[in-house]
């Protein structure tokens, strides 16, 4: 991070916005600062485009007052409920809201609220690195209001509460899982007192609606080392409550010296593994069935192996085995989605439809890789055939490196099958040209078993490339398959 005076505070701010906010304060006499988010990543050095500003007064008016003078530069939205109003300028957002004080009850996150000075206001944010101010006003323009001295926590890498953390935690819960959001973005590491209180008051995180949770713990799954974000939840307590079906992962049994490996760990491997690859832009020219997948490819690597637990079984011949813990698993993703408030449209099916084939390609890769096999798993993957084999890659933890390398090698012969597949347009090669139409027309059948078996019949044989996928050879095989059932056509 760098160090800032005021007066460099003043350089940076020299901007037309932060002026033009200034006067329109200066006018009415009234105190105005550029505070948060903001302030703090200026000193970090990092991108921001969402402004937030106190003014000891009414936030609504300042606001109104800034859209006078812009005119028709700049659009005004104001939420008179909240006491807050927007103004949207260019490719810039900034929020106007009055100086205030907060009081909570023990059942509910929304607090009550009266109007209060730049200290109350600083008193109420949840993290020091959180609670800094830079006046707009012109005779103080620049100058920085740290009253808990964020900068030097921010210098030593530390998040922790302005005031006492349980009272701060205990009134508003979600910012424990802020605290450790903070904390895996900015890689900082939380301080032992605001860590412990987070312990205590993990049970509070019940109150908190799921909405809420999920934004939390998808801005952790896309940090650049998310592992370090789900440590801290799990060591907080805190995961246990949200995700149970991925701490129940933490747990290793031995039986007869034979033990199996820590699925938990191994879990958040995989998730780093994915986001490093990403980081690397590995997925850049990759298709996907779904827009935003780089998030929900790090949902699948999540929850791709939460089905070990229940599937987990001691075999004497093969030792600890886990069969269709990946179907087990994919059944178990709807309702995670469902209790966190994720998409239940194909995002959802997305994370299922991973977790579900993410054994295939190291299936096909541990034995020889076969035509048939590919051509069955690029049907299934669809589009996410490349995010799949991504996935199945990071999954490959392994310290044995023979083992590893094997496995590696035999990915590599998987993804030169599926390319040449691609070369020679697979989705046409795949998907037999008699469709069930055609075959209802044929045999005068309406919609029923027997239409079926005879399209599972023709998508077999392509799929296993006992026919070219081209008419003549289709019909005759779907004559005969139709005779030996007894179907006649018109």
């Amino acid at each position: 991070m760098r160090i800032l005076t005021d007066g460099q505070l003043a350089e940076i701010l020299n901007q037309d916005i932060f002026h033009l906010i200034g006067d329109t304060a200066d006018e009415m006499g009234i105190e105005c600062y550029v505070v948060g988010g903001y302030v703090r990543d200026l000193f970090l050095e990092r991108p921001s485009s969402d402004i937030d500003v106190v003014v000891v007064g009414s936030g609504i008016e300042v606001a109104k007052g800034l859209k006078k003078k812009m005119g028709k530069k700049a659009h005004l939205s104001v939420f008179r409920n909240f006491g807050t109003a927007q103004v949207k300028y260019k490719d810039l957002e900034v929020e106007f809201v009055g100086a205030r004080k907060e009081s909570y009850s023990h059942d509910s996150r929304k607090p009550h609220v009266e109007d209060g000075t730049l200290e109350d206001d600083q008193n109420r944010r949840d993290f020091t690195i959180n609670a800094l101010a830079a006046c707009l006003n012109k005779e103080r323009f620049g100058q920085l209001v740290d009253p808990f001295d964020g900068v030097a926590d921010m210098q030593d890498g530390i998040i922790r509460t302005p005031l006492d953390p349980d009272i701060t935690f205990s009134d508003d819960p979600l910012r424990m899982l802020r605290a450790i959001r903070f904390a895996a973005q900015l890689n900082f590491f939380i301080e032992e007192e605001t860590f412990d209180a987070i312990k205590r008051n993990a049970e509070r995180i019940k109150i908190v609606s799921g909405e809420r949770i999920k934004d939390e713990l998808n801005k952790i799954i896309m940090t650049r080392r998310p592992s370090k974000g789900f440590y801290e939840l799990y060591r907080a307590d805190l995961l246990d409550i949200i995700l149970p079906e991925l701490t129940a992962l933490d747990k290793v049994e031995t039986r007869n010296g034979r033990a199996h490996k820590n699925n938990f760990y191994h879990t958040l491997e995989v998730l780093d593994n994915i986001a490093q690859a990403q980081e690397e832009g590995k997925d850049k020219d990759y298709t996907a069935s779904i827009p935003d997948y780089r998030l929900y490819l790090r949902w699948a690597a999540l929850l791709h192996d939460i089905g070990k637990t229940k599937c987990k079984a001691w075999n004497d011949a093969q030792g600890w085995t886990f069969h269709n813990h990946n179907f087990i698993g994919a059944k178990m993703v709807s309702k995670i989605f469902r209790r966190l408030m994720l998409p239940l449209d194909q995002k959802m099916k997305f994370v299922e439809k991973l977790v579900n084939l993410h054994m295939r390609p190291i299936a096909i890769a541990d034995d020889v890789v076969t035509d048939s096999a590919v051509r069955r798993l690029v049907n299934d993957a669809g589009d996410d055939i490349d995010l799949l084999m991504m996935l199945c890659e990071a999954d490959i933890t392994s310290k044995n490196s023979a083992k590893k390398a094997r496995f590696l090698e035999n990915f590599r012969i998987v993804r030169e099958k599926i390319d040449d597949l691609k070369a020679r347009d697979y989705k046409r090669l795949l998907q037999p040209c008699i469709d069930g139409n055609e075959i209802m027309q044929l045999f005068h059948l309406p919609p029923s078993r027997e239409v079926g078996i005879l399209k599972q019949c023709l998508k077999e044989a392509v799929l296993d490339n006992k026919v070219e996928n081209e008419r003549e050879p289709l019909m005759q095989l779907l004559m005969q398959k139709a005779e030996e059932m007894g179907l006649q056509t018109k």
